[in-house]
Order: C-alpha cells, then sequence, then structure tokens
C-alpha cells in the first residue's frame, strides 16, 4: 500500500472587507464581492464568478470565459441579499 498525498488539499482565506485573498497548495487567488455573489482569480490563475444562497450550501459557479457577465448582476444580488436576510 503506498501513500499519495494528491488527495489532501488545504485552503486558508483572509478577509479584507469585501476583497479575500485565498491562499491554497496551488497558490494565491483573489475575489472581490459580497452578499453571495462573488467574482475573482482562482489560484491556478482562472477566471470566475460565483454567486450563493448564504447559509444554505446552495450555489453556482461559472468559470472561463464569459464568467464576469453575472458581474453585472453584483450589485442587485448584494440588496436582494441583504432584504432577504435582514428578515
Amino acid at each position: 500500500m503506498s501513500f499519495d498525498p494528491m488527495g489532501f488539499t488545504y485552503r486558508k482565506s483572509v478577509n479584507l472587507g469585501p476583497f479575500r485573498v485565498n491562499l491554497s497548495k496551488s497558490g494565491v487567488g483573489y475575489s472581490v464581492g459580497a452578499g453571495g455573489f462573488r467574482s475573482g482569480v482562482s489560484a491556478r490563475g482562472k477566471k470566475y464568478t460565483s454567486f450563493s444562497l448564504p447559509g444554505t450550501g446552495i450555489g453556482y459557479r461559472k468559470s472561463g470565459a464569459g464568467c464576469l457577465v453575472l458581474l453585472a448582476a453584483l450589485p442587485v444580488g448584494i440588496v436582494v441579499t441583504k432584504l432577504l436576510t435582514s428578515s
């Protein structure tokens, strides 16, 4: 039986307001966003945009070409999420 270190992962995030720096085994990534919407660059250099429903574990992530189209919805999404979570 052999030991395969490839199965282990490491990720640490540092939040600086709406900015997040992600440290992982692959390198350093960064993102910006709030209220369930986030757009950034992964440690491997791929651009991505993501949306999630906070507290549910449900989300969607689009990476590669066209991912920043979702970024246009960022301000609307922040307002909607704030309204939904303020109740």
